[in-house]
């Protein structure tokens, strides 16, 4: 029996609801200090999201391609169904959507107004650290500890003194697995990570110029342009994939049974991390007065647009 045309347009809606969703949920991602699992918890779709994510296990990945055979098709479709696919999907491409866009905006802007910009991002990340630890308990000298730890691996890591093993698309791998594991965590940013990383401003570029070559070849561009950037992209969504996979388990698994420590330590990384956007502006900006008054600025813009989205969500509480 066929979808009655009420029927289908309901079907319709949920999709673009789950669009919208996703549209949300990656232009949070996309910004450091801000998380697209709060969004996702504000709207009401975090637990469906988690139920989700860890419902995507290798081995219904591998039924799934094993529906290219008539035989396994019934399994590979009721994997698809556990794996709640007709909400991934809608969720994923509203979030590559909204990612696509502000990349573009964050290429542009680190390279007309990286003063702005990076003292932007230094106040969201900082106030979001601020209004994080208010749902902590910091109560005995383990709880310190940890803290301490977080933000100290944060700030080597942000300092260079800490880098990721191996070079080019490996860096690029590893960070994909490392920022995956973000998404799923209310209050903790895959683009924090990755700047914290030094590669956000990179992938940024990277993926701008992957559109801007796609976009260009129904009007005769030649594919050449695309290989470079395409290839980051590639291996960025492998690493994404192994994540999801392999650290976001750990990550939740480390909830379950030592769920305020882990949180400690995830919010200590965002503390320490709150300097990392200034090292970029060095990189290309001398400190002088005028700097300095311009970065402290934006910082102080960054930091009450954070606490007014707080406001607004009633408060943010890390899951």
């Amino acid at each position: 029996m066929g979808y009655s045309l009420e029927e289908r347009a309901v079907d319709r809606l949920a999709v673009l609801r789950i669009y919208a969703y996703g549209l949300c949920m990656g232009s949070a991602d996309a910004l450091p200090g801000v998380s697209g699992g709060t969004v996702a918890l504000l709207l009401g779709f975090y637990s469906r999201l988690i139920a989700a994510i860890t419902a995507v296990t290798p081995g219904r990945l591998l039924s799934v391609v094993g529906g290219l055979r008539a035989d396994r098709r019934a399994e590979a479709r009721e994997s698809l169904l556990e794996m709640d696919v007709g909400f991934l999907l809608p969720l994923g491409v509203g979030m590559v959507t909204a990612v696509a866009l502000i990349a573009g905006a964050v290429s542009t802007l680190a390279a007309t107004h990286p003063v702005a910009l990076y003292g932007f991002f230094t106040g969201l990340i900082g106030a979001s650290a601020l209004v994080l630890y208010r749902s902590l308990t910091l109560t005995c000298p383990r709880h310190a500890a940890v803290a301490l730890a977080g933000i100290t691996l944060a700030l080597l890591v942000a300092a260079n003194v800490l880098t990721l093993p191996g070079s080019g698309l490996t860096v690029v791998f590893l960070a994909g697995v490392l920022a995956i594991s973000a998404m799923i965590l209310p209050g903790i940013s895959g683009a924090l990570i990755l700047l914290l990383l030094g590669q956000y401003v990179f992938l940024s570029d990277q993926l701008s110029a992957f559109l801007s070559g796609l976009a260009a070849l129904p009007r005769g561009g030649s594919l050449g342009p695309l290989i470079d950037p395409g290839s980051v992209v590639v291996v960025f969504v492998l690493g994404g994939l192994v994540g999801l996979v392999t650290i976001a388990r750990l990550v939740r698994a480390a909830l379950e049974r030592q769920r305020n420590l882990t949180l400690l330590f995830l919010v200590s990384l965002i503390a320490g991390s709150t300097p990392a956007p200034l090292h970029n502006i060095s990189e290309t900006t001398a400190w002088t007065t005028e700097t300095v008054l311009v970065a402290a600025g934006w910082t102080l813009v960054g930091a009450v647009a954070l606490v007014a989205l707080d406001r607004l969500a009633g408060g943010f509480d890390p899951e």
